[in-house]
């Protein structure tokens, strides 16, 4: 059987350059993209740790052949925070949770132990997005 590994996955974003920001300065991904394209934009960045998988940041829908009633429905959907965010792992997410907040992010739940084995935290992207940071619970 042949192996199957994750590649890319996609973020929604409202505004690519000021979620740019967010993800390279207060996350600490770098930047491997940056394309537009009849008035979409995809920003390609990951982690230095991880070369083979990205994080595309893309605009509403991005597909030329979607309808302006049905990007507006991904738009309506974004701003209320109700599109799926991204999980990263971290080996450290008390640091990882006090790096991000002091460069402004919003707080949605500071480092707590879950019951399912994971210590995390979480934060509302530039676009409204929930980005959470996790670690295995350490026994």
């Amino acid at each position: 059987m042949d192996t199957i590994t994750l590649s890319q996955c996609f973020i929604t974003v409202d505004d690519a350059d000021e979620a740019l920001g967010f993800y390279r300065d207060a996350v600490g991904l770098e930047v491997r993209n940056d394309v537009g394209y009849q008035g979409m934009r995809w920003v390609t960045m990951g982690s230095p740790a991880q070369p083979d998988v990205s994080v595309v940041l893309e605009t509403p829908l991005p597909d030329p052949g979607a309808s302006e009633a049905d990007r507006q429905a991904v738009k309506d959907l974004l701003a209320k925070g109700l599109l799926r965010g991204t999980i990263f792992a971290t080996e450290d997410v008390d640091a990882t949770f006090e790096r991000i907040r002091a460069a402004g992010a919003e707080v949605l739940q500071e480092p707590v132990d879950q019951h399912y084995g994971v210590r995390d935290c979480a934060f509302r992207d530039p676009a409204g997005n929930m980005i959470r940071f996790s670690q295995p619970r350490k026994a």
